[in-house]
């Protein structure tokens, strides 16, 4: 068959403007890839910000909520029962918002129209895939470029047509020391295909915190890297910004520097002697560049009380 040449004029295409699930990680309408060696805390993660997004609740170190979206999420490696809706209700997730689609007669892959379908009947505005390497389909290599690209040219126009933000959590290599853009698992045009990469990993000498540094960014300048706990004890918390690069994340050189610890310990430090004003503590805290929402954090991770005398506010740490 004839192949038609048709050709698009520049001046004819209109300029759209982009949207975003979370400015600058997430957008809608593309691909993005939250990556990392596994134990890490990827799916711990995705599923904290599916709680999020399912209660319309401030993302995080934003101010302002949205609506409350549905979610569409696929899992290879977990069950659903004793593994998944457990860990949506640890972190709040609104479950009849997150929809799944069956695959016990037949399993999902990247190019399955089922995907589209489930988006449209749902009006889903996030799907994530997790991980990666289980929904290629299991006559695809994806070490091999000429494979792999036509699956991604496929996806990437299923996120366009839909406006859906499409979410693919995937592994690590084990390529030590080298640079951050060839150790996701698999051929590196998944990389290029997305138009957002995370990397989560672990902070040193600290065994319950992590940390999410935005590896790269074609829409919009790399956001700050952020921290979030997972305690056995407390469960999963938002510890804000942190200046730890993708770089020293995976040389294992992570710190922990964020407004939250900082926010944290200067409440500890404020109130070791007893109560204080609560405007005095929201004073200190604007001259370390601490937002009044990441202070709020701070005081619910701490559990600092607040308590009326006549008409001032006072803080006070819990007793015990």
């Amino acid at each position: 068959m004839k192949k038609e040449l048709k050709l698009i004029q520049m001046s004819q295409v209109e300029v759209e403007d982009i949207k975003w699930v979370w400015y600058p990680y997430i957008p809608y309408g593309k691909i993005t890839v939250v990556q990392g060696d596994p134990g890490e805390g990827k799916t711990t993660f995705v599923l904290a910000l599916i709680a999020l997004l399912t209660q319309g609740k401030p993302l995080p170190e934003e101010e302002n909520g949205t609506e409350p979206i549905n979610v569409i999420y696929q899992t290879a490696e977990d069950g659903l029962a004793d593994t998944i809706k457990p860990r949506l209700l640890s972190v709040g997730a609104d479950c009849e918002r997150v929809l799944v689609i069956d695959e016990n007669e037949v399993e999902l892959t990247l190019s399955d129209e089922r995907l589209e379908q489930a988006i449209k009947k749902t009006d889903a505005k996030v799907i994530v895939l997790d991980p990666i390497q289980a929904y290629l389909g299991g006559d695809v290599d994806m070490h091999r470029a000429n494979e792999i690209r036509p699956i991604m040219k496929r996806l990437a126009l299923l996120a366009e047509r839909t406006g859906c933000a499409v979410v693919l959590i995937g592994h690590m290599n084990k390529m030590g020391g080298a640079k951050s853009a060839y150790r996701g698992l698999g051929s590196i045009d998944i990389r290029a295909a997305v138009r957002s990469v995370l990397v989560v990993g672990r902070v040193k000498d600290e065994p319950t915190l992590r940390i999410v540094a935005h590896d790269k960014s074609n829409l919009a300048p790399e956001g700050k890297s952020i921290a979030f706990e997972l305690d056995p004890d407390t469960g999963f918390a938002w510890k804000g910004y942190c200046e730890t690069t993708v770089d020293e994340l995976l040389c294992g050189n992570g710190s922990l520097l964020s407004k939250t610890a900082q926010a944290e310990k200067l409440l500890k430090d404020l109130l070791s002697e007893g109560e204080m004003l609560s405007e005095e503590i929201t004073n200190q805290a604007k001259e370390l560049d601490i937002s009044n929402r990441t202070l709020k954090i701070a005081k619910q991770n701490i559990g600092v009380k607040s308590f009326r005398k006549g008409d001032k506010w006072y803080s006070s740490l819990p007793r015990g």
